[in-house]
């Protein structure tokens, strides 16, 4: 039986709304104001809330805005006798599934409801077949090792809270692929995940690339320009190589982390935000506090969880089946037949170091299916590699 929770302050209102509601068939639930409202929300699973944006203590819009950065699947219908296009819009922007102005015509409600619940309905669905399908992101973490079953099993972990996290290990490891099953398998999946490489971006354009910028805001910013944050909004931003930040940078960055607000180079005003942090880095970050090249304030901030993604040395016993993962993937790639590898060729490559870990191992195999027969042998091994 769906489940519909309606916040209102008019005795009156929620009265007539449960009458008709239990009347179809609805489990429906009361609160008589705002802060009433989230706690119940917070306590329970609603497919559906009907929620009043004039109340006291606080309004329905603030309740729509915490409500969302619960990660709840509740669709909100906003309702109210005040209702204006701006309204309207707003609570659209902020995650309302519709807006309906009091008194509420209730054939045109009852039909919202039916259809709020569908969406609520696919959107659960979704979710729980992302949980139940590896997904292909996912699907490329390959190999049984005991070191990436750990990795693993804290992706799972962590994924569907809100924390932060830090990806540590060298370059090539798959700290990205990392990021990217812990966006696919938290509750922010629907939303973005905008990727940011810190060490890629000149620094003085890094607080742009992260804020955005104003027109006018420099030379040549000819035009307005919204920053990676903002473009994360509802989603997660995922921050590589964080230890190549400058730290003019990382004090915003920080700030924005602790405000959950930014503001644009050149600007004044304050943007909200709502964004899930991801950081990973090659470098030992207690390290370069020490040397003063990193905060320690905000390295405490991301660090809420780490995870340590090991060097391909640390987990030869995966290169098997990576080497097979490989030889499918550019065989479809190159629309050929996937060529074979003999046991001698694989224990062969088990004895490099893999200083360039799993992308130097994916250029070795493609070198092979090139250069190598059509099984490819100790001998192509160690000639090519």
């Amino acid at each position: 039986m769906p489940k519909v929770l309606i916040v209102d302050d008019e005795k009156s209102v929620r009265y007539s709304l449960r009458e008709i509601l239990e009347y179809e068939k609805y489990e429906v639930d009361e609160a008589k104001d705002g802060e009433e409202g989230l706690e119940k929300l917070k306590a329970e699973d609603y497919d559906v809330c009907l929620c009043d944006i004039k109340m006291p203590k606080m309004d329905g819009i603030e309740v729509l805005e915490k409500a969302m950065e619960l990660g709840k699947n509740t669709q909100f219908i906003m309702i109210s006798a005040h209702g204006t296009i701006e309204t309207a819009v707003e609570a659209t922007k902020k995650g309302a599934y519709d807006f309906i102005s009091k008194p509420p015509d209730l054939n045109r409600l009852l039909v919202t409801i039916r259809n709020a619940l569908d969406k609520s309905s696919l959107v659960e669905e979704t979710r729980t077949l992302r949980k139940k399908i590896i997904s292909k992101t996912s699907s490329r973490m390959i190999g049984e090792s005991e070191a990436l079953q750990k990795v693993r099993e804290m992706i799972n972990k962590v994924a569907p809270t809100e924390a932060r996290v830090l990806i540590t290990g060298p370059n090539g490891s798959g700290k990205e692929l990392v990021a990217r099953a812990i966006h696919e398998l938290s509750n922010r999946a629907s939303g973005p995940l905008i990727e940011v490489n810190c060490a890629a971006i000149p620094s003085e354009l890094i607080e742009s690339e992260l804020f955005g910028h104003e027109k006018g805001s420099f030379t040549s910013a000819i035009k307005q320009r919204i920053g990676k944050f903002e473009l994360a909004n509802g989603g997660t931003l995922f921050l590589d190589e964080i230890g190549d930040m400058s730290l003019s940078a990382q004090a915003k960055v920080l700030r924005a982390l602790q405000e959950h607000k930014i503001t644009r180079v050149g600007g004044d005003k304050e943007i909200k935000i709502n964004v899930r942090v991801v950081a990973a880095t090659n470098k030992d970050l207690k390290e370069e506090i020490k040397q003063g090249r990193f905060r320690e304030d905000l390295y405490h901030r991301l660090s809420v969880i780490v995870i340590h993604v090991p060097p391909l040395k640390e987990r030869k016993e995966d290169i098997p089946l990576l080497v097979d993962y490989f030889l499918q993937e550019i065989a479809e790639d190159y629309g050929a037949a996937k060529k074979s590898i003999t046991p001698e060729a694989i224990a062969q490559l088990q004895t490099y170091e893999w200083t360039g870990n799993i992308r130097e191992l994916r250029n070795v195999v493609e070198r092979l299916v090139i250069m190598g027969g059509q099984q490819i042998t100790a001998e192509d091994v160690r000639k090519y590699v």
